[in-house]
């Protein structure tokens, strides 16, 4: 059997680390939204042949089109600007064929008014909570004790920090943004978490039947043993899968794959280095 809770405190100093490395890049850097949550329009056009940015963001600002964001590869501009109608948006169209002398193949043409956004924000909030509420009570009766879904919910709300600490980097240096696809990536890795969480907890609680509440940091450490080799080779084919996919996945799923990647990753590590220990101590504590 390995004393895993004897490294309690490096545990702790590795999640402390990693959660003020991410509240600080939040708080400094924040996050680049998606027009899912603040509103807008994307635009992709395709032109007959190279175009210089600089003119076409100039034409933008011509026809009173704020930016946000404008790139070009391969003569397609792709844009993400403030919401425009569809009136404006053919008078941009004209100015850019007549003074480019090009032709274009519009790609993409979406709107979202600011009213979506905020709508969309509010029910990803209300998701967040119900899923975690609904966490909280199916572990309070699976296990006939608060402590153990306690536990559970503190390795969960580390393991979500993490995840949106490490985005907001990924957002600043990456160019990620915060979108739906982010928030489905969140609830899974979540979820993740919570089974792994599950599976060691079934096991402190044989061995608690047996040894007593007494020697519950015995017990963890047995459950522990027993099941974190099997935890590890369950997550490394995912974490596998999902790395090759990160490096040679498109463009459009790579930051949702990468936050799966990192929220496999810290749910693996939170369910025996966050959540057990924090339950040796809950159960300790009400023992004395």
């Amino acid at each position: 059997m390995i004393d895993f809770l004897k490294y309690k405190y490096l545990y702790l100093a590795i999640s402390s680390i990693v959660i003020v490395a991410g509240l600080i890049s939040i708080v400094t850097f924040g996050f680049r939204y998606s027009i899912d949550f603040v509103g807008g329009t994307n635009l992709q056009y395709q032109f007959s042949r190279p175009v210089d940015l600089n003119k076409v963001r100039t034409i933008f600002t011509k026809d009173g089109i704020e930016v946000i964001r404008l790139e070009e590869n391969n003569a397609v501009i792709s844009a993400r600007t403030k919401a425009i109608d569809e009136k404006r948006e053919l008078v941009l169209k004209n100015d850019l064929t007549n003074t480019l002398g090009v032709t274009l193949k519009v790609l993409l043409s979406e709107t979202v008014g600011p009213v979506l956004g905020q709508e969309t924000l509010i029910k990803t909030l209300i998701a967040s909570g119900i899923a975690i509420l609904g966490i909280l009570i199916y572990m309070s009766f699976a296990f006939k004790s608060f402590n153990f879904a306690l536990a559970a919910i503190v390795a969960l709300v580390h393991d979500f920090l993490v995840v949106v600490g490490s985005y907001s980097i990924l957002s600043h240096f990456f160019g990620a943004e915060l979108d739906t696809m982010f928030v489905t990536a969140v609830l899974t890795a979540m979820s993740f978490s919570v089974h792994d969480t599950i599976v060691i907890f079934d096991k402190i609680r044989e061995y608690k039947r047996t040894e007593g509440i007494s020697n519950i940091a015995h017990s963890a450490n047995e459950a522990l043993t027993e099941t974190l080799v099997r935890s590890l080779n369950n997550s490394m084919t995912i974490i596998f899968m999902l790395l090759a996919l990160t490096l040679l996945g498109g463009s459009t799923i790579r930051f949702f794959v990468a936050t799966l990647l990192i929220g496999t990753i810290t749910g693996t590590y939170s369910s025996p280095f966050v959540a057990t220990p924090v339950l040796v101590w809950l159960e300790k504590r009400r023992s004395k």
